[in-house]
């Protein structure tokens, strides 16, 4: 059985905009921020997407990785070839990273990856003993609990 929209008008307009508010403004998330925290059906469509974004992401990053790996494989057999093979295996390095660089550019997984490296950050600082977090900067401290 399919959940329901709570507010149907607002869910369009997160689907259309891939359930980021990530670019809006602090004063104009709030009633987004408010909808996805009500609506089961949006935040989970929202975490459907960020899932696929952070996939696509790690898969353009293995398959970088194969391709230089690949033409390290190719550089030191030295088979017949192989500078065709080398261009092969380049031009398929290049494409992996355009493609990364598309889809981070286009997509909010890199900051989904950051406020989720931060909240880790800001749970490690919690647990640390008061003494261990007075020996941090000011910055670091500052960066991790952001006050």
């Amino acid at each position: 059985m399919s959940q329901q929209c709570v507010d149907p008008i607002v869910g369009k307009i997160l689907a259309g905009w891939r359930y980021d508010i990530s670019g809006l403004a602090p004063e104009m998330r709030g009633d987004y921020e408010s909808h996805l925290e009500a609506c089961a059906r949006c935040r989970g469509r929202q975490q459907l997407h960020r899932v696929i974004d952070v996939g696509l992401i790690a898969l353009a990053s293995i398959s970088a990785g194969v391709f230089l790996l690949a033409f390290g494989v190719i550089r030191h057999f030295g088979p017949p070839f192989a500078f065709w093979l080398e261009i092969a295996a380049l031009a398929g390095f290049a494409l992996s990273a355009v493609i990364w660089l598309a889809v981070a550019v286009a997509t909010p997984a890199p900051v989904t990856m950051l406020d989720a490296a931060k909240e880790g950050a800001r749970r490690v600082h919690d647990r640390l003993p008061e003494e261990i977090r007075q020996r941090l900067p000011e910055e670091l401290r500052t960066k991790i609990t952001g006050t």
